[in-house]
């Protein structure tokens, strides 16, 4: 989960004695009236039990982009400095720092912003993304920005997510073995007690014990 924080500042400070609000109006698309429904069927050919995130592929610049984790309790969307490189964008990123926050509190501190064109199931939105320049198991974050602007419905227990176009419900579906592969969770070979001490109490000459 991300959470966007404050701004950094990059001049001199200045007190605010009034601040004003104006909210933009905005024209939606139409959107026919209609339901969005997840059943039984929708899981089909899902490897069952599971806990998988929902990872999916979009385009991007006539690129495919892999493992994008879907995280509607993100409030941000963010992407890899790294694969805005590989799509040759970066000399699109504004310069703006911002930090961001995890669920663990730890602090990530922005690279920059970009909006890119993301095409999803032939539907094309413009979407803002925070640039960072730390690893992560996953190339982009989709969060509650794009959750909310597409009206999507997305099930991590179904691996899919429907949003409604003018043409109708589209479905995208999870790429469920990238999501265990990018999670599992892999047990640590375990060292007998007995090894261990020796281990510690003769170091072999020329390691170092970090």
């Amino acid at each position: 989960m991300i959470i966007a924080g404050a701004e950094i500042p990059r001049g001199p400070m200045v007190k605010s004695i009034k601040v004003s609000i104006t909210r933009e109006k905005r024209t939606r698309d139409y959107i026919p009236e209609g339901s969005i429904s997840l059943n039984d069927e929708d899981a089909e050919g899902i490897i069952q039990p599971h806990n998988a995130a929902l990872v999916i592929s979009i385009l991007n610049n006539k690129y495919q982009v892999k493992r994008i984790l879907i995280d509607p309790c993100s409030s941000s969307n963010i992407i890899r400095w790294k694969v805005v490189e590989q799509l040759r964008l970066l000399d699109q990123i504004v310069l703006e720092a911002q930090v961001l926050n995890g669920f663990n509190v730890a602090c990530e501190t922005t690279k920059g912003e970009i909006t890119l064109l993301v095409n999803t199931t032939g539907t094309v939105r413009q979407m803002k993304f925070y640039v960072i320049e730390g690893q992560m198991r996953y190339n982009a974050l989709l969060g509650r920005p794009c959750v909310h602007d597409m009206r999507e419905v997305p099930s991590k227990l179904h691996q899919m997510l429907k949003f409604p176009t003018p043409k109708g419900v589209k479905t995208v579906h999870g790429e469920q073995p990238a999501a265990r592969e990018m999670f599992a969770v892999e047990k640590a070979p375990l060292i007998p007690k007995e090894l261990s001490s020796k281990a510690v109490e003769k170091p072999v000459k020329g390691t170092n014990v970090e």
